[in-house]
């Protein structure tokens, strides 16, 4: 074996010096992921679809998810026309409870209650082409909410909101009160009466509410330095899609009238068919899609059962009504409790209630003769088959002859035609043997009188 001596030494000396200090290097020093600083995964949800119970229940499941799994950040994909106040405040709660940072993405609209939202994040980032605001309170017809109390409480709420992530509260009032005026001397921009904010993602930049303008959802998380390695999205289940679906104002307003329509008119109509199946299936779909999305208890399906079966039994057991009022009640009662919304469902259920009304009577009139109405209704006909006599038509006897056969006092027997007949005089008196006339009958009764000469 060779020796190495001179330059070529030193050089090979120094080459296992520096590979040394590489090992001892990757040993001691931490290693950092190459596309972020902080450490954690993220979790990505999604907030596209009006406030309601719904996406409550959902955004409940995604958080305690995101915990569990002791996420780094929370990304809330914001695109929402707004909803349900009180819903955007369980929302508020729950994102303000959390001990992850949070990072409202407005990736459409964040209008009304949706802009509320994305004020409680820690962080608002905005995609090119979307709005933040347009906050005013709005009744169930889409008309502006004119009470000074509701309207001083929502501008209050959206203030504290902006205030706590260091944003001029001003703008936030402008965008719930219609009456404000506001200056926003960044965008050259004065908000007067009768005006409502909502701010381009460019005037939200230059106002202080979007912190920054990301194409998409892997630009925020880089820009949070995060990576973009470890990324989890939240999507609704099929349960909480259908629950959606379901829920919606006009399929839970057809759902009630095939339920009711359907349900009435099988116990109408004789045998289980094609009515009542889609009647109680409407009815099913109905409380199962309130439910999934939290509005409904079991305590509305105890209602909605004892409801039916109270209308069952007013067609078979007389009580004056009174078991279809509580069955009335009790079927009215379950449905509303399991709705979301009490102006909503009782605009659903009298469109139903209406709509079915005149469905049932046309069913009604068309299987008439199926009806269960036939059953309190005699068709037993006393027939000469059957050994009956029908009564004859006595109007043909008047005029005609007979003999009495027992004095008449007024009442007696007569002889007509071979016949025995119950007869009875205009009052008098007639000797039995004497010749006698009809001279009227009443159903069955026939009056005589005695013939002269």
């Amino acid at each position: 074996m060779k020796i190495l001596n001179g330059p070529r030494r030193w050089i090979a000396m120094t080459a296992a010096v520096i590979i040394l200090f590489i090992t001892a290097s990757m040993w001691v020093l931490p290693t950092q992921p190459v596309s972020g600083a902080n450490t954690g995964s993220v979790y990505v949800i999604p907030v596209k679809q009006p406030i309601e119970r719904g996406l409550t229940s959902f955004m409940e499941r995604g958080f305690k998810e995101a915990e569990k799994m002791k996420a780094g950040l929370i990304v809330l994909e914001i695109d929402t026309p707004g909803g349900l106040v009180d819903q955007a405040g369980e929302i508020a709660k729950l994102m303000k409870g959390s001990s992850m940072p949070i990072v409202a993405f407005v990736t459409g609209d964040a209008a009304s209650a949706g802009s509320y939202i994305a004020l409680n994040a820690d962080k608002i980032a905005m995609a090119p082409g979307t709005m933040i605001g347009a906050a005013a309170m709005v009744d169930g017809s889409g008309k502006p909410i004119e009470d000074a109390k509701l309207v001083s409480w929502w501008k209050t709420t959206m203030a504290s909101a902006a205030e706590a992530g260091g944003r001029n509260k001003e703008i936030a009032m402008g965008m719930a009160d219609v009456n404000m005026q506001v200056e926003m001397p960044e965008i050259g921009r004065t908000k007067g009466p009768g005006e409502i904010i909502s701010l381009t993602h460019e005037e939200a930049l230059k106002t202080g509410y979007a912190d920054t303008i990301a194409d998409n959802t892997e630009e925020v998380i880089t820009w949070m330095n995060y990576s973009t390695q470890d990324v989890f999205r939240i999507e609704p289940t099929f349960s909480e899609k259908l629950a959606t679906f379901l829920t919606h104002p006009g399929v839970m307003t057809l759902l009630l009238f095939i339920g009711i329509a359907g349900v009435i008119i099988e116990v109408l109509v004789p045998g289980f068919g094609v009515p009542g199946i889609l009647g109680i299936a409407a009815f099913v779909l109905y409380f199962f899609g309130n439910y999934v999305a939290g509005f409904a208890g079991w305590e509305t399906w105890v209602l909605f059962i004892i409801g039916i079966l109270m209308l069952a039994m007013e067609l078979f057991v007389p009580s004056f009504g009174i078991l279809g009022i509580i069955g009335s009640i009790s079927l009215i009662a379950g449905v509303v409790r399991a709705a979301y919304s009490t102006s909503h469902v009782a605009w659903s259920l009298g469109i139903a209630v209406a709509s079915a009304f005149v469905t049932i009577v046309v069913v009604a009139f068309v299987f008439k003769e199926r009806g269960i109405w036939r059953k309190f209704i005699l068709n037993d006909s006393l027939t000469k088959e059957q050994g009956y006599i029908p009564n004859e038509d006595r109007d043909s006897l008047i005029g005609l002859v007979g003999k009495a056969i027992t004095p008449l006092r007024p009442a007696g027997t007569m002889e007509l035609e071979g016949r025995r007949l119950d007869v009875v005089t205009l009052g008098g008196y007639i000797e039995s043997g004497s010749r006698v006339r009809v001279v009227k009958t009443d159903g069955t009764r026939i009056v005589v009188e005695e013939e002269k000469g």
